[in-house]
Protein backbone atom coordinates (compact mmCIF):
# COMPACT_ATOMS: atom_id res chain seq x y z
CA UNK A 1 0.00 0.00 0.00
CA UNK A 2 1.36 3.47 -0.84
CA UNK A 3 2.02 5.70 2.11
CA UNK A 4 -0.83 8.11 2.85
CA UNK A 5 -0.16 11.71 3.72
CA UNK A 6 -2.28 14.02 5.86
CA UNK A 7 -4.20 16.94 4.41
CA UNK A 8 -5.26 20.21 5.98
CA UNK A 9 -8.33 21.95 4.65
CA UNK A 10 -7.96 25.71 5.21
CA UNK A 11 -10.98 28.01 5.11
CA UNK A 12 -10.59 31.79 5.16
CA UNK A 13 -12.67 34.15 7.32
CA UNK A 14 -14.32 37.16 5.60
CA UNK A 15 -11.70 39.48 7.10
CA UNK A 16 -8.92 39.33 9.69
CA UNK A 17 -7.31 41.43 12.37
CA UNK A 18 -4.20 39.79 13.80
CA UNK A 19 -0.91 40.39 15.58
CA UNK A 20 1.66 37.76 14.61
CA UNK A 21 4.95 36.97 16.36
CA UNK A 22 7.11 35.80 13.50
CA UNK A 23 9.75 33.06 13.84
CA UNK A 24 13.44 33.91 14.05
CA UNK A 25 15.33 34.08 10.77
CA UNK A 26 16.51 30.64 9.64
CA UNK A 27 19.13 32.15 7.35
CA UNK A 28 20.70 34.24 10.10
CA UNK A 29 20.42 31.43 12.66
CA UNK A 30 22.24 28.92 10.45
CA UNK A 31 25.09 31.33 9.71
CA UNK A 32 25.36 32.27 13.38
CA UNK A 33 25.67 28.61 14.40
CA UNK A 34 28.66 28.19 12.08
CA UNK A 35 30.24 31.48 13.18
CA UNK A 36 29.71 30.65 16.86
CA UNK A 37 31.37 27.26 16.31
CA UNK A 38 34.30 28.74 14.37
CA UNK A 39 34.87 31.40 17.04
CA UNK A 40 34.41 28.90 19.88
CA UNK A 41 31.99 31.39 21.34
CA UNK A 42 30.93 31.05 24.99
CA UNK A 43 27.75 33.03 24.27
CA UNK A 44 24.46 31.29 23.48
CA UNK A 45 22.65 32.66 20.44
CA UNK A 46 19.48 34.47 21.53
CA UNK A 47 16.20 33.85 19.71
CA UNK A 48 17.63 30.99 17.65
CA UNK A 49 15.22 29.65 15.03
CA UNK A 50 13.24 26.53 15.99
CA UNK A 51 12.98 25.49 12.34
CA UNK A 52 13.94 21.96 11.30
CA UNK A 53 16.91 23.22 9.29
CA UNK A 54 18.40 25.12 12.21
CA UNK A 55 17.77 22.38 14.74
CA UNK A 56 19.40 19.81 12.44
CA UNK A 57 22.48 22.01 12.09
CA UNK A 58 22.62 22.65 15.85
CA UNK A 59 22.40 18.91 16.57
CA UNK A 60 25.15 18.12 14.03
CA UNK A 61 27.51 20.74 15.45
CA UNK A 62 26.97 19.44 18.99
CA UNK A 63 27.17 15.77 18.02
CA UNK A 64 30.09 13.49 18.76
CA UNK A 65 28.93 11.19 15.96
CA UNK A 66 31.01 10.89 12.81
CA UNK A 67 28.09 9.81 10.60
CA UNK A 68 25.79 12.78 10.16
CA UNK A 69 22.37 12.64 8.48
CA UNK A 70 20.98 16.15 7.94
CA UNK A 71 17.71 15.03 6.33
CA UNK A 72 16.34 17.61 3.90
CA UNK A 73 18.32 20.60 5.24
CA UNK A 74 20.09 22.01 2.20
CA UNK A 75 21.78 24.86 4.06
CA UNK A 76 23.12 22.40 6.63
CA UNK A 77 24.55 20.17 3.89
CA UNK A 78 26.44 23.04 2.29
CA UNK A 79 27.61 24.77 5.46
CA UNK A 80 28.66 21.51 7.13
CA UNK A 81 30.56 20.32 4.04
CA UNK A 82 32.78 23.38 4.34
CA UNK A 83 32.88 23.45 8.15
CA UNK A 84 33.84 19.76 8.51
CA UNK A 85 36.50 20.05 5.81
CA UNK A 86 38.54 22.24 8.19
CA UNK A 87 37.64 20.35 11.40
CA UNK A 88 39.74 17.52 12.80
CA UNK A 89 38.37 14.01 12.24
CA UNK A 90 36.73 11.94 9.51
CA UNK A 91 33.01 12.30 8.81
CA UNK A 92 30.28 11.05 6.50
CA UNK A 93 27.55 13.49 5.55
CA UNK A 94 24.25 12.37 4.02
CA UNK A 95 20.55 13.25 3.84
CA UNK A 96 17.18 12.32 2.34
CA UNK A 97 16.79 10.86 -1.14
CA UNK A 98 16.05 14.34 -2.47
CA UNK A 99 19.19 15.67 -0.75
CA UNK A 100 21.25 12.89 -2.33
CA UNK A 101 20.04 14.19 -5.70
CA UNK A 102 20.82 17.85 -5.07
CA UNK A 103 24.20 18.72 -6.63
CA UNK A 104 27.11 19.78 -4.44
CA UNK A 105 29.97 19.26 -6.88
CA UNK A 106 30.76 22.96 -7.36
CA UNK A 107 31.32 23.42 -3.62
CA UNK A 108 33.34 20.21 -3.29
CA UNK A 109 35.51 21.16 -6.29
CA UNK A 110 36.20 24.57 -4.74
CA UNK A 111 37.10 23.05 -1.37
CA UNK A 112 39.40 20.51 -3.03
CA UNK A 113 41.25 23.39 -4.73
CA UNK A 114 41.78 24.82 -1.25
CA UNK A 115 43.29 21.43 -0.13
CA UNK A 116 40.17 19.80 1.36
CA UNK A 117 39.98 15.97 1.39
CA UNK A 118 36.44 15.03 0.29
CA UNK A 119 35.18 11.92 -1.52
CA UNK A 120 31.80 10.99 -2.99
CA UNK A 121 30.45 7.76 -1.54
CA UNK A 122 27.88 7.06 -4.25
CA UNK A 123 27.25 9.37 -7.20
CA UNK A 124 29.83 11.85 -8.51
CA UNK A 125 28.98 15.44 -7.50
CA UNK A 126 26.22 14.41 -5.05
CA UNK A 127 25.99 13.45 -1.36
CA UNK A 128 26.71 11.36 0.60
CA UNK A 129 30.25 12.61 1.25
CA UNK A 130 33.26 11.37 3.16
CA UNK A 131 35.16 14.31 4.64
CA UNK A 132 38.58 14.09 6.26
CA UNK A 133 39.08 17.38 8.07
CA UNK A 134 42.38 19.22 7.96
CA UNK A 135 43.90 22.71 8.08
CA UNK A 136 43.11 24.17 4.66
CA UNK A 137 45.79 25.91 2.62
CA UNK A 138 43.43 28.39 0.98
CA UNK A 139 44.48 30.57 -1.93
CA UNK A 140 42.71 31.99 -4.98
CA UNK A 141 39.92 30.23 -6.86
CA UNK A 142 37.50 31.15 -9.63
CA UNK A 143 33.84 30.33 -9.02
CA UNK A 144 30.67 30.85 -11.04
CA UNK A 145 28.72 33.66 -9.38
CA UNK A 146 25.41 32.21 -10.59
CA UNK A 147 25.67 29.14 -8.33
CA UNK A 148 23.82 29.00 -5.02
CA UNK A 149 24.94 31.77 -2.69
CA UNK A 150 25.09 29.12 0.06
CA UNK A 151 28.15 27.61 -1.65
CA UNK A 152 29.89 30.97 -1.54
CA UNK A 153 28.79 31.71 2.03
CA UNK A 154 30.07 28.29 3.13
CA UNK A 155 33.50 29.09 1.68
CA UNK A 156 33.60 32.61 3.13
CA UNK A 157 32.83 31.59 6.69
CA UNK A 158 35.76 29.16 6.91
CA UNK A 159 38.16 31.44 4.99
CA UNK A 160 39.70 33.27 8.01
CA UNK A 161 41.11 29.95 9.27
CA UNK A 162 42.91 29.07 6.02
CA UNK A 163 46.73 29.25 5.91
CA UNK A 164 46.75 31.70 3.01
CA UNK A 165 43.26 33.10 3.41
CA UNK A 166 40.90 33.10 0.45
CA UNK A 167 40.41 35.14 -2.69
CA UNK A 168 37.29 34.45 -4.73
CA UNK A 169 37.14 35.56 -8.34
CA UNK A 170 33.55 35.51 -9.59
CA UNK A 171 32.67 34.86 -13.20
CA UNK A 172 29.18 35.94 -14.14
CA UNK A 173 26.62 37.79 -12.05
CA UNK A 174 26.23 36.74 -8.41
CA UNK A 175 22.95 34.99 -7.60
CA UNK A 176 21.12 35.94 -4.38
CA UNK A 177 23.58 38.75 -3.65
CA UNK A 178 21.73 39.82 -0.44
CA UNK A 179 22.42 36.40 1.13
CA UNK A 180 26.11 36.87 0.42
CA UNK A 181 25.97 40.36 1.90
CA UNK A 182 24.22 38.90 4.96
CA UNK A 183 27.08 36.45 5.49
CA UNK A 184 29.66 39.22 5.17
CA UNK A 185 27.86 41.53 7.61
CA UNK A 186 27.60 38.75 10.20
CA UNK A 187 31.29 37.87 9.77
CA UNK A 188 32.18 41.53 10.27
CA UNK A 189 30.16 41.48 13.50
CA UNK A 190 32.63 38.82 14.66
CA UNK A 191 35.59 41.08 13.87
CA UNK A 192 36.60 39.67 10.46
CA UNK A 193 37.79 42.13 7.81
CA UNK A 194 36.79 41.42 4.22
CA UNK A 195 38.11 43.15 1.12
CA UNK A 196 35.61 43.57 -1.70
CA UNK A 197 37.31 45.98 -4.10
CA UNK A 198 34.92 45.25 -6.96
CA UNK A 199 31.86 43.11 -7.57
CA UNK A 200 33.95 40.31 -9.10
CA UNK A 201 36.65 39.91 -6.43
CA UNK A 202 36.45 39.17 -2.72
CA UNK A 203 39.41 38.52 -0.37
CA UNK A 204 39.77 37.43 3.25
CA UNK A 205 43.20 37.32 4.93
CA UNK A 206 43.99 34.78 7.69
CA UNK A 207 42.54 36.13 10.94
CA UNK A 208 40.67 35.15 14.09
CA UNK A 209 36.98 35.44 14.87
CA UNK A 210 36.09 37.40 18.01
CA UNK A 211 33.03 35.95 19.80
CA UNK A 212 30.09 38.29 20.37
CA UNK A 213 26.67 38.01 22.03
CA UNK A 214 24.00 37.98 19.31
CA UNK A 215 20.20 38.02 19.01
CA UNK A 216 18.54 36.76 15.83
CA UNK A 217 15.91 38.99 14.25
CA UNK A 218 12.56 37.74 12.92
CA UNK A 219 12.27 36.14 9.51
CA UNK A 220 11.32 38.28 6.51
CA UNK A 221 10.74 35.16 4.41
CA UNK A 222 8.03 34.13 6.88
CA UNK A 223 6.62 37.66 6.77
CA UNK A 224 6.13 37.35 3.00
CA UNK A 225 3.19 34.95 3.46
CA UNK A 226 1.41 37.53 5.58
CA UNK A 227 2.03 40.18 2.93
CA UNK A 228 0.46 37.73 0.48
CA UNK A 229 -2.52 37.29 2.79
CA UNK A 230 -2.94 41.05 3.09
CA UNK A 231 -2.75 41.45 -0.70
CA UNK A 232 -5.38 38.76 -1.30
CA UNK A 233 -7.78 40.32 1.22
CA UNK A 234 -7.66 43.60 -0.72
CA UNK A 235 -8.29 45.96 2.19
CA UNK A 236 -10.18 43.53 4.45
CA UNK A 237 -7.29 42.81 6.81
CA UNK A 238 -5.22 44.39 9.56
CA UNK A 239 -2.01 42.50 10.25
CA UNK A 240 0.75 43.50 12.64
CA UNK A 241 4.01 41.55 12.33
CA UNK A 242 6.32 41.57 15.32
CA UNK A 243 10.12 41.28 15.45
CA UNK A 244 11.04 42.55 11.99
CA UNK A 245 13.92 44.97 11.53
CA UNK A 246 13.61 47.63 8.86
CA UNK A 247 17.39 47.85 8.37
CA UNK A 248 17.61 44.07 8.10
CA UNK A 249 20.53 41.97 6.87
CA UNK A 250 17.95 39.75 5.13
CA UNK A 251 17.48 40.15 1.41
CA UNK A 252 13.85 39.01 1.71
CA UNK A 253 13.08 42.27 3.53
CA UNK A 254 12.43 43.35 -0.06
CA UNK A 255 9.06 41.59 0.29
CA UNK A 256 7.47 44.74 1.68
CA UNK A 257 8.48 46.83 -1.33
CA UNK A 258 7.54 44.14 -3.86
CA UNK A 259 4.02 43.83 -2.47
CA UNK A 260 3.70 47.63 -2.36
CA UNK A 261 4.60 47.70 -6.04
CA UNK A 262 2.07 44.94 -6.74
CA UNK A 263 -0.64 46.93 -4.97
CA UNK A 264 0.16 50.03 -7.04
CA UNK A 265 0.15 47.88 -10.17
CA UNK A 266 -3.31 46.52 -9.36
CA UNK A 267 -4.72 50.01 -8.91
CA UNK A 268 -3.11 51.39 -12.07
CA UNK A 269 -5.81 51.17 -14.73
CA UNK A 270 -3.26 51.16 -17.57
CA UNK A 271 -0.80 48.71 -16.05
CA UNK A 272 0.29 45.80 -18.20
CA UNK A 273 2.26 42.76 -17.12
CA UNK A 274 3.76 42.83 -13.62
CA UNK A 275 7.48 42.10 -13.96
CA UNK A 276 10.17 41.33 -11.42
CA UNK A 277 13.66 39.83 -11.41
CA UNK A 278 13.99 37.45 -8.43
CA UNK A 279 17.72 36.84 -8.85
CA UNK A 280 18.32 38.36 -5.39
CA UNK A 281 15.20 37.01 -3.64
CA UNK A 282 14.42 33.57 -5.13
CA UNK A 283 12.61 32.38 -1.99
CA UNK A 284 9.88 34.98 -2.60
CA UNK A 285 9.06 33.74 -6.09
CA UNK A 286 6.44 31.15 -5.08
CA UNK A 287 4.63 33.63 -2.85
CA UNK A 288 4.36 36.28 -5.57
CA UNK A 289 3.47 33.75 -8.27
CA UNK A 290 0.49 32.43 -6.33
CA UNK A 291 -0.59 35.93 -5.26
CA UNK A 292 -0.54 37.30 -8.81
CA UNK A 293 -2.55 34.40 -10.21
CA UNK A 294 -5.21 34.67 -7.52
CA UNK A 295 -5.39 38.44 -8.07
CA UNK A 296 -5.65 37.97 -11.86
CA UNK A 297 -2.46 39.95 -12.47
CA UNK A 298 -0.52 38.76 -15.54
CA UNK A 299 3.19 38.57 -14.74
CA UNK A 300 6.65 37.71 -16.01
CA UNK A 301 9.19 36.71 -13.38
CA UNK A 302 12.87 36.18 -14.18
CA UNK A 303 16.03 35.28 -12.26
CA UNK A 304 14.58 31.90 -11.25
CA UNK A 305 17.42 29.57 -12.30
CA UNK A 306 18.14 28.46 -8.72
CA UNK A 307 14.53 27.26 -8.25
CA UNK A 308 15.20 24.05 -10.15
CA UNK A 309 17.61 22.79 -7.44
CA UNK A 310 15.71 23.81 -4.31
CA UNK A 311 13.73 21.40 -2.08
CA UNK A 312 11.90 20.51 -5.28
CA UNK A 313 11.88 21.80 -8.85
CA UNK A 314 9.87 24.83 -7.86
CA UNK A 315 9.17 26.03 -11.40
CA UNK A 316 7.59 22.71 -12.39
CA UNK A 317 5.78 22.42 -9.05
CA UNK A 318 4.21 25.88 -9.43
CA UNK A 319 3.01 25.07 -12.95
CA UNK A 320 1.49 21.75 -11.87
CA UNK A 321 -0.28 23.00 -8.75
CA UNK A 322 -1.56 26.30 -10.16
CA UNK A 323 -3.08 24.39 -13.09
CA UNK A 324 -5.23 22.60 -10.49
CA UNK A 325 -6.60 26.06 -9.62
CA UNK A 326 -7.12 26.89 -13.29
CA UNK A 327 -3.99 28.88 -14.20
CA UNK A 328 -1.70 27.93 -17.11
CA UNK A 329 1.87 29.13 -16.54
CA UNK A 330 4.64 29.14 -19.12
CA UNK A 331 8.39 29.11 -18.59
CA UNK A 332 11.43 29.97 -20.68
CA UNK A 333 14.13 27.47 -19.77
CA UNK A 334 15.23 27.55 -16.16
CA UNK A 335 15.16 31.27 -15.55
CA UNK A 336 11.63 32.60 -16.02
CA UNK A 337 7.96 31.96 -15.28
CA UNK A 338 5.03 33.86 -16.71
CA UNK A 339 1.26 33.99 -16.83
CA UNK A 340 -0.56 35.85 -19.60
CA UNK A 341 -4.05 35.35 -18.18
CA UNK A 342 -4.67 31.92 -19.74
CA UNK A 343 -7.05 29.77 -17.70
CA UNK A 344 -8.69 26.36 -17.77
CA UNK A 345 -11.44 24.92 -15.61
CA UNK A 346 -10.18 24.46 -12.05
CA UNK A 347 -10.30 21.03 -10.48
CA UNK A 348 -13.17 20.38 -8.11
CA UNK A 349 -11.86 20.47 -4.54
CA UNK A 350 -8.18 20.20 -5.55
CA UNK A 351 -5.41 19.00 -3.25
CA UNK A 352 -2.17 20.98 -3.44
CA UNK A 353 0.90 18.74 -3.34
CA UNK A 354 3.85 20.20 -1.45
CA UNK A 355 6.74 18.05 -2.75
CA UNK A 356 8.45 18.08 0.68
CA UNK A 357 8.82 21.83 0.16
CA UNK A 358 7.80 24.12 3.02
CA UNK A 359 7.39 27.13 0.73
CA UNK A 360 4.87 25.34 -1.48
CA UNK A 361 2.59 24.79 1.53
CA UNK A 362 2.87 28.34 2.84
CA UNK A 363 2.58 30.05 -0.54
CA UNK A 364 -0.58 28.14 -1.49
CA UNK A 365 -2.41 28.22 1.86
CA UNK A 366 -3.52 31.88 1.44
CA UNK A 367 -5.22 30.95 -1.85
CA UNK A 368 -8.26 30.01 0.24
CA UNK A 369 -8.97 33.74 0.64
CA UNK A 370 -10.03 33.80 -3.03
CA UNK A 371 -11.23 30.21 -3.45
CA UNK A 372 -13.12 29.89 -0.13
CA UNK A 373 -11.08 26.90 1.00
CA UNK A 374 -8.06 24.94 -0.09
CA UNK A 375 -6.58 21.56 0.76
CA UNK A 376 -2.85 21.26 1.41
CA UNK A 377 -1.15 17.85 1.42
CA UNK A 378 1.61 16.99 3.90
CA UNK A 379 1.21 20.24 5.88
CA UNK A 380 3.95 19.28 8.37
CA UNK A 381 6.58 20.41 5.83
CA UNK A 382 6.28 23.96 7.20
CA UNK A 383 8.41 22.87 10.18
CA UNK A 384 11.45 23.28 7.93
CA UNK A 385 11.31 27.06 8.41
CA UNK A 386 8.07 28.17 10.16
CA UNK A 387 6.83 25.47 12.59
CA UNK A 388 3.98 27.62 13.97
CA UNK A 389 2.58 28.66 10.59
CA UNK A 390 -0.70 26.76 10.94
CA UNK A 391 -1.16 27.88 14.55
CA UNK A 392 -0.62 31.47 13.49
CA UNK A 393 -3.20 31.10 10.72
CA UNK A 394 -5.70 29.75 13.26
CA UNK A 395 -4.91 32.62 15.61
CA UNK A 396 -5.71 35.01 12.75
CA UNK A 397 -9.12 33.36 12.28
CA UNK A 398 -8.53 30.79 9.54
CA UNK A 399 -10.35 27.50 10.05
CA UNK A 400 -8.13 24.44 9.66
CA UNK A 401 -9.78 21.04 9.63
CA UNK A 402 -8.34 17.87 11.13
CA UNK A 403 -5.89 15.60 9.35
CA UNK A 404 -7.78 14.03 6.49
CA UNK A 405 -6.07 11.30 4.49
CA UNK A 406 -5.32 10.77 0.85
CA UNK A 407 -3.49 7.95 -0.92
CA UNK A 408 -0.39 8.82 -2.95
Amino acid sequence: MPESKPIYCITAPPEISATITLPASKSISNRMLILNALSRSPYPIENLSDSDDTQVLLKALNSKEKNLDIGAAGTSMRFLTAYLSQSSGEYTLTGTERMRNRPIGILVDALRQLSADIDYLEKESYPPLRIRGRKLQGGKIVIDGSVSSQYISALLMIAPGMERGLTLQFKGAITSLPYLQMTIRLMETFGVQIEWPDINTLSIDPQTYRPQPFRVESDWSAASYWYEIQALYQGRSRIELLGLEENSVQGDAKAAAIFENLDRHIHNQTAGVFEYDFVNEPDLAQTLTVACCLLDVPFRFTGLHSLRIKETDRISALQTELKKLGYILANEGDHSLQWDGQKVAAEHNPVIATYEDHRMAMAFAPACIRTGSIRIQDPAVVSKSYPNFWKDLQQAGFLISGKLKIEN
